[in-house]
């Protein structure tokens, strides 16, 4: 059981980190604060400041992802916590962490999905999503160069 709620615990710290800085921010925050409420009404304002505080650091940052993963394991210590004081947390820790991810998940599928590319008479288009490409003069046209980046 404890692997189960330091697994719930880390998975919960990185969609709160990933959503500091962002439009999901407001909801995420006001969930977690949700959970620590419920366990103990008065480390709610504490919280929240540390939660602020993280956010600052994550929106001021040149290198936000190293925030963030600084953050997550502080993060997941405090949720570790928290489940171990008040298993009941795990559903609704569980529901968050799903609603962010879902976000996530659906943001980057739309930006998948954004390229058109359309070539009209007689032209070519070279394109690519996530990735390079180079090309070489001649009948040829493309050449792939990185195979991983997936079809073109």
């Amino acid at each position: 059981m404890s692997d189960e709620l330091a697994l719930l615990a880390e998975a919960g710290a990185a969609a709160v980190v990933a959503a500091m800085a962002t439009d999901l921010w407001q909801a995420t925050r006001d969930g977690v604060l949700g959970l620590f409420r419920r366990d103990a009404p008065d480390s709610a304002a504490p919280v929240g400041a540390r939660l602020d505080e993280g956010a600052a650091l994550v929106r001021t940052s040149a290198a936000p992802d190293d925030v963030r993963r600084a953050l997550a394991g502080i993060w997941a210590r405090e949720l570790h916590e928290l489940l171990r004081r008040d298993p009941a947390c795990r559903v609704p820790l569980a529901r968050l962490t799903a609603e962010v991810d879902g976000a996530f998940a659906s943001r980057r599928a739309a930006v998948v999905l954004e390229q058109n590319n359309t070539a009209r008479d007689s032209g070519t288009v070279f394109a690519v999503q996530h990735g390079d490409i180079h090309t070489t003069g001649g009948a040829g046209g493309a050449t792939r160069q990185d195979p991983d980046d997936g079809p073109q």
